[in-house]
């Protein structure tokens, strides 16, 4: 968490608030850390950190968007940025599918 912190504070992005969701408590068995946080200028964050080996494609973005569907039904409010932090390989239709509903995917985490 220190470090995602870390990497929002060198692009000017400070939050006051800060926390860690659970897949577990969205049910779902994803391998996905999920963070919500709340900046000083109040924009809240949802943001997705993927890890994996394998190339994520535009079927995982669909299962994407329907956890931070979730997500926002047990926060209980909209999220102003959603942001995808991904280290491995991403597939150009995945990225251009998750832009084009207001999705911010960072490559260079980690």
């Amino acid at each position: 968490m220190k470090d995602i912190t870390q990497f929002f504070a060198k692009k000017n992005i400070l939050f006051k608030d800060f926390k860690e969701v659970l897949p577990k408590e969205l049910n779902s068995r994803k391998k996905i850390q999920i963070f919500v946080g709340t900046t000083i200028d109040l924009k809240f964050y949802a943001i997705f950190v993927v890890d994996s080996k394998s190339r994520f494609i535009r079927r995982n973005a669909d299962d994407l968007m329907e956890l931070c569907q979730s997500l926002s039904s047990f926060v209980g409010h909209n999220f102003k940025v959603k942001e995808l932090l991904i280290s491995s390989s991403l597939c150009s239709k995945a990225k251009e599918y998750l832009k084009e509903f207001g999705w911010s995917v960072r490559v260079d985490f980690m």
